[in-house]
């Protein structure tokens, strides 16, 4: 390996911001911020879909299918996304992909993930908070909450606006916005 190779191998894995290289969804490199950010070692998510780091399969089709087209038509796509991390808590990253293949956008992508806040001092939440917080990310209304979660919809409720509270938040846009600052309670 040549030293150019060496440094530039050097600063990917030593970036201070998340990078993942991928073909077709299946992480083929990624550095260590990344996978801490996340939970994991580099070597844990090396070979692995990136599936394993969305909510539900649907989740992982949804956040394929709103960037498909922008990166078929100008080879990149930039958003806000949330994933999740290994022990199941949700996190919000700013993300953006360039392909190096534009005839086949996710053949090979080159992508950054930035949290949209450094710290992890937020509020703490309990597994009841997390579970409705998780649901309300999907876009669950609080009667399709109460269903999964088999509790009354006021409950649902009512944990919606203690999550408010906590987060000082306005409305459910602005609480999911904020929420990857939470830690769960001890």
């Amino acid at each position: 390996m040549d030293d150019l190779t060496a440094e530039m191998l050097q600063a990917f894995h030593a970036a201070p911001i998340g990078l993942a290289v991928s073909r077709y969804r299946v992480i083929s490199s990624c550095n260590d911020t990344f996978a801490a950010t996340l939970g994991y070692t580099a070597e844990a998510l090396i070979g692995q879909s990136f599936r394993i780091l969305y909510p539900n399969h649907a989740e992982f089709d949804r956040v394929r299918d709103i960037g498909l087209q922008t990166m078929a038509d100008t080879g990149s796509y930039s958003d806000e996304r949330m994933m999740r991390c290994q022990d199941g808590l949700p996190i919000w990253f700013r993300f953006r992909a360039k392909s190096l293949t534009p005839d086949d956008p996710l053949a090979h992508l080159v992508m950054s993930f930035a949290l949209i806040r450094d710290q992890m001092d937020g509020p703490r939440l309990t597994k009841r908070e997390r579970e409705v917080l998780s649901r309300l990310s999907r876009g669950l209304t609080s009667k399709e909450i109460a269903r999964e979660l088999e509790l009354s919809p006021r409950t649902i409720e009512d944990v919606r606006a203690r999550l408010l509270r906590k987060f000082e938040a306005k409305n459910t846009t602005d609480l999911l916005r904020r929420m990857s600052y939470a830690r769960p309670s001890a």
